[in-house]
């Protein structure tokens, strides 16, 4: 009898095991199991470098929706924004790529426009803004590209 006990306790610790196993992998994957809840947007950027799916779409640093999709369209990156039911965007909205910190994760930052116009599901936020790539400023500092005009002074003026 003790021996039937132990086997069931053994059991269900396995299963309560496998279970929370099969959650973190379903949260840390990012895998949707029921299908995909909200709708879709779609927004062009110049570039969205170190963006990938999957990652955060924000308005005031709450989460609002997640990159579902990026390509290429017309030389300049598409992403498919997948949003929350309840999120309504304005036509005058403002979606940025950003990142949290110097090399921190990036992730679409949305500014709130103050239309009365809302955007359709399945419709297009016109306004983009792709940030400057970090190394590639840093590159043209160190190489001596900026150049700042006010610090040139005009040999004609001197007497």
């Amino acid at each position: 009898m003790n021996h039937t006990r132990t086997d069931i306790l053994v059991g269900i610790f396995v299963l309560v095991g496998i279970t929370c196993l099969g959650y973190l992998a379903i949260r840390l994957g990012k895998l949707e199991l029921f299908g995909s809840q909200g709708y879709v947007l779609t927004a062009d950027f110049a570039s969205v470098a170190g963006l990938k799916p999957g990652d955060p779409v924000e308005i005031a640093g709450v989460k609002v929706g997640r990159v579902e999709a990026m390509t290429l369209a017309e030389d300049k990156a598409r992403l498919t924004l997948r949003l929350n039911d309840g999120v309504k965007f304005q036509e005058d909205v403002i979606a940025s790529v950003r990142a949290r910190g110097l090399i921190g994760d990036k992730f679409v930052l949305v500014s709130p426009g103050a239309s009365d116009k809302i955007i359709p599901p399945g419709g297009k936020i016109r306004e983009t803004d792709s940030q400057p790539d970090i190394p590639d400023l840093i590159g043209k500092i160190v190489g001596g590209d900026l150049t700042s005009k006010g610090d040139k002074k005009d040999d004609s003026q001197k007497k």
